[in-house]
């Protein structure tokens, strides 16, 4: 038998991991290519639990707070989904929100019911740096931006201003005198629930003051993130929720595939379109920290 092909039939096992690795390595490419690589989310297992420690880091350089506040909106009406940043992040006027209004004001039960379905949800941005990533060990020691919802905003309140005569103020964004944050992540009625999550003792993220000035200067800028050009004009969001809530006689030569958003990787189980004959996907009774991600997926699960 020739060598080269004994070779070839010994290294066949060898051979299938080398290509396996390599398949996961195009696989992993594929799903992040549009992802953002300054942004940093914890990984749950297959029952979907996750756990990570991360710090909460001071206001960038020459800005004001340590994390920026955006505004959402995520429903889909018989033209399609609408998923897009709201203006009023930057305080002003925004389609969705005016005809919230009057809807709101009609004083009749179902426009109020269709407000609901269309809400405002509130999402928060922050530099952290990661202390422990055991899904990811070679994110630690680095500087992230981290988005968050209420949920974990509320547990950096708590600290800030506690309720009880016993606790003390604590800044959790201070390099010095902050703390850890555990997150801890379990899988309640199908979503992540970060009730579980807790600070540690406050400490100094590290005994070197030259270590956390170098940590502070690698952060990003949180301005940038709401600055004006980072999101759609009126008129754009306008003609967007026009064509989402148009009917489907008034739609010409419009594209199937219609989502205005990067398709995230998994596929949840498919829930009623909001129309007139459908409710809303009702969204089960947990935190909304990732609230945006469950409409987007049910986006994507319509296409």
């Amino acid at each position: 038998m020739n060598e080269s092909f004994s070779a070839l039939k010994r290294q066949r096992t060898s051979s299938l991991e080398r290509l396996t690795k390599e398949i996961n390595k195009l696989a992993n490419k594929e799903t992040s290519s549009n992802e953002d690589d300054r942004f940093w989310q914890p990984e749950v297992d297959k029952a979907g639990n996750g756990y990570a420690v991360i710090r909460f880091l001071p206001a960038p350089q020459n800005e004001e707070l340590p994390w920026v506040r955006i505004w959402n909106h995520g429903f889909q009406g018989p033209g399609g989904w609408y998923i897009e940043n709201s203006l009023t992040t930057l305080g002003q006027q925004d389609p969705v929100s005016e005809m919230n209004s009057k809807l709101w004001n009609s004083g009749n039960e179902k426009d109020k019911e269709i407000v609901r379905q269309r809400k405002r949800r509130l999402t928060y941005i922050a530099n952290i740096y990661v202390v422990k990533d055991p899904a990811h060990p070679e994110n630690e020691g680095k500087v992230f931006l981290y988005k968050f919802g209420k949920k974990i905003f509320d547990k950096i309140n708590e600290k800030m201003n506690p309720q009880f005569e016993d606790e003390k103020p604590m800044n959790p964004f201070d390099l010095w005198a902050g703390a850890n944050f555990k997150l801890k992540i379990r899988k309640v009625e199908g979503y992540r629930n970060y009730d579980k999550s807790e600070f540690e003792d406050s400490s100094p993220l590290s005994d070197d003051d030259a270590d956390m000035e170098a940590i502070w200067k690698t952060e990003y800028s949180l301005a940038e993130l709401v600055a004006p050009d980072k999101f759609k004009s009126y008129d754009e969001l306008k003609k967007r929720l026009d064509k989402v809530l148009a009917e489907p006689s008034s739609r010409k030569n419009e594209e199937e595939d219609d989502v205005p958003f990067e398709r995230p990787v998994s596929r949840p189980a498919a829930a009623p379109a909001v129309g007139k004959s459908a409710s809303a996907p009702k969204k089960p009774a947990v935190d909304e920290d990732d609230d945006l991600e469950f409409f987007k997926k049910l986006a994507e699960d319509d296409d």
